[in-house]
């Protein structure tokens, strides 16, 4: 059994506030990391009721929702897929609140989804200053230590801990198949599962590529208004990551498109059917799909309320990632697959653009050493861990 590194965090945030929104892509380990939660035998939360809002008789037992809930006020209560039912959380408030007047103020309720922005909208306009949010992605270098497995195979439980490639990359299509034919159009959108495979395959062909907008819209015959809908849609399901420019006071012309990124690596493998390392390496996206898999993992571990970007000027000058890291000021960042990393001036220029305080090259190798620029060349796994510690405290 693999510990979730967000497992302390969660007990933090629900020994802190009445109420925990736990976001995430499905069959990422949301359920697994709840239930562990509840079943840790000298836990706070031992004994937690839990209730599915997918099943037919979860839904049931909130046709009352307040009567129910009423009676597990001495308990945490776990509530899956909770978007399912958005009338819910008005009466989640009032619940807290009562709780809060009778001296139960936190650790009230567990909710636990997988469609972020519509999640939110719906939980942020009635429990205002009563929850927090916490997103769980796939496994992270933290949690998995053979880096290569975890990029070929990306971080979802099932796919990582299958039995061989073969059987990881048929894990892997039959969750996009799930995706497209079931878990899409329960949420309302009318989309072409076909069409939308198209659309998630172009993505991976372009992994790590500036946004065109017109050149997918002509691939796929539609508008430029229906990709930015696609788009929109698997941002929310966390399935993408739209990574914005940096925006800053500088007198250059800076690029505007966002960087789109499919965050598990994994299924960009799937996608576009690498089966093997070997597949991976002599494919053209390995170099997008390791800056993607670096990026993902480090955005991930990074301190609550580091804002990500990158940076890329008209003249050519790049930064793979900027973090502005709350009480750490600006870190560059440039991915280097290469054993032997170099950055070009392209990246010093950037640097010194955004103020960097700290300037790293992030690369596979296992040694660490500073360059005569005033950069460090940092193992990835070294990287990942560092913004961990700092996390976990």
């Amino acid at each position: 059994m693999i510990t979730r590194s967000l497992y302390p965090i969660l007990t933090q945030r629900l020994a802190e506030t009445p109420a925990v929104a736990l976001l995430g892509p499905r069959q990422v380990g949301k359920t697994t990391l709840a239930l562990d939660l509840a079943e840790a035998p000298e836990g706070p939360f031992k004994g937690a009721h839990y209730l599915d809002l997918e099943s037919e008789q979860g839904r049931a037992r909130m046709a009352d929702a307040e009567a129910y809930l009423a009676g597990l006020s001495d308990r945490l209560v776990i509530l899956d897929e909770v978007q399912r039912l958005p009338g819910l959380f008005q009466s989640l408030r009032g619940l807290i609140d009562q709780g809060r007047r009778k001296g139960r103020g936190v650790g009230r309720f567990l909710l636990l989804g997988s469609a972020s922005m519509e999640l939110m909208r719906q939980s942020s306009e009635s429990l205002a200053g009563r929850i927090a949010y916490l997103e769980l992605g796939p496994f992270s270098p933290a949690e998995v230590q053979d880096t290569e497995t975890l990029w070929l195979r990306g971080g979802f439980p099932d796919s990582v801990l299958a039995a061989d490639d073969a059987a990881s990359l048929r894990w892997r299509r039959d969750m996009i198949r799930t995706y497209l034919e079931r878990d899409i159009p329960q949420l309302g959108p009318r989309i072409p599962a076909e069409t939308l495979r198209r659309f998630w395959t172009m993505l991976a062909h372009a992994q790590g590529g500036l946004l065109n907008a017109s050149a997918l819209a002509r691939g796929l015959g539609v508008d430029g208004k229906t990709i930015g809908a696609y788009l929109d849609l698997l941002v929310d399901l966390l399935l993408v990551r739209r990574l914005p420019p940096w925006s800053g006071n500088v007198s250059k012309r800076l690029v505007k498109a966002p960087k789109v990124y499919i965050r598990d690596s994994g299924l960009v493998h799937a996608l576009l059917g690498l089966e093997t390392r070997e597949d991976l390496l002599g494919h053209p996206v390995a170099g997008g799909s390791w800056e993607g898999f670096v990026i993902e993992s480090l955005i991930m571990a990074a301190p609550e309320g580091t804002r990500a970007s990158f940076f890329r000027s008209g003249a050519g000058a790049e930064c793979d990632l900027v973090l502005e890291i709350p009480g750490q000021g600006v870190w560059a960042v440039e991915v280097k697959r290469s054993t032997a990393p170099k950055a070009s001036r392209g990246f010093w220029i950037a640097a010194d653009d955004v103020g960097a305080e700290r300037r790293l090259l992030v690369y596979p190798g296992a040694e660490r050493w500073p360059t005569k620029n005033g950069a460090e060349v940092v193992p990835f796994r070294a990287a990942v861990a560092e913004f961990w510690e700092k996390v976990v405290g």
